[in-house]
């Protein structure tokens, strides 16, 4: 059954300006890097552009759907109701560039740190606030209420004809006694 998509996040321009001005800080930082970042800015524009169109964010009725990649291409999907934790981190140069990281946790994920980390969301705070109400509406909403326990109809004959049988071969035990 195809269920139908509540939200859809999109991204923000600056993003892969952010991507590239980070990666030119790190290359800049180290001696060997300085030279590679005349190459970094062509193949990192061109990459955090193709990154950036495979990324989405998707919110149906029931779960959070995750899509991104280039060469490996990624997909999480995460019920609702096993989100555990969603933060809004902005460090100086994200504020500088007016974005946010959304980082998702759920019940029952191996290892630290965070399951989903989205970067540049349009909007991260009214995401966020949109995947928790839906989170609510979901744990609120009453699930499929498990049919009661009816005996089954063959199960219980059964039993019945054991229990005649059993009464039959208590009768003759007690004739062959008797004699």
């Amino acid at each position: 059954m195809q269920e139908s998509i509540i939200h859809r996040a999109e991204f923000e321009a600056n993003l892969g300006w952010y991507w590239l001005l980070s990666g030119a800080a790190y290359f800049t930082l180290s001696i060997v890097g300085i030279p590679l970042l005349l190459l970094w800015f062509p193949i990192g524009l061109w990459g955090t552009r193709r990154y950036i169109g495979n990324m989405s964010a998707q919110l149906t009725s029931n779960k959070l759907i995750v899509r991104r990649g280039i060469l490996t291409r990624t997909e999480n999907t995460v019920p609702l109701d096993k989100i555990t934790d969603m933060a809004l981190i902005q460090g100086p140069i994200m504020r500088l560039f007016g974005l946010h990281k959304l980082t998702v946790e759920t019940a029952g994920q191996s290892g630290t740190g965070a399951l989903i980390s989205l970067v540049g969301i349009v909007d991260a705070p009214q995401f966020r606030t949109r995947v928790l109400e839906q989170k609510e509406r979901f744990a609120q909403r009453p699930q499929a209420a498990s049919p009661s326990v009816q005996p089954d109809d063959a199960l219980l004959q059964n039993v019945v004809e054991m229990a005649a049988s059993l009464k039959r071969i208590e009768a003759l035990l007690s004739q062959q006694l008797n004699r």
